[in-house]
């Protein structure tokens, strides 16, 4: 009895791929991704408005932290600064208008790499979070 409704099911299953491979073409090599981050920290500097009139966007950096505890007892903790860009536009203009340095924000967005040319010429590499959503927390 199991083995038969095991048997159905994967019977049909496989219609449902080959009718969904027929249909979908070539789009049959797009599959979902997820490129997430969540981020609960400190600011590090009031907001900036950078960009273009046409792509305006707005920079801050975050200091999250890690702590650990060496074998001898003794407490470390380890700052990481990450760069995030907003630029969606009203929350663009809120960050910019209403964050401030120190206060604490859990920001939700995606990973993004780049590279750009420095004035000598050196291709250097970029890494930044491009905000989805800035969540502001009380500042004291």
């Amino acid at each position: 009895m199991f083995r038969k409704v095991i048997s159905r099911a994967g019977v049909q299953i496989s219609q449902l791929n080959q009718r969904f491979a027929s249909q979908a073409g070539e789009s049959s090599n797009i599959e979902k991704t997820i490129n997430q981050v969540t981020l609960l920290g400190r600011v590090g500097a009031d907001p900036q408005e950078r960009g273009t009139e046409q792509h305006p966007v707005v920079i801050f950096s975050l200091a999250t932290h890690i702590n650990y505890k060496y074998e001898n007892g003794e407490f470390m903790q380890k700052t990481d600064w990450h760069r995030v860009c907003v630029f969606k536009p009203n929350l663009r203009q809120s960050v910019y208008n209403y964050l401030k340095k120190g206060q604490r924000v859990l920001v939700n967005g995606r990973l993004s790499y780049g590279e750009f040319k420095d004035n000598e010429g050196n291709s250097r590499l970029t890494t930044a979070i491009i905000a989805d959503d800035v969540i502001f927390f009380q500042s004291q």
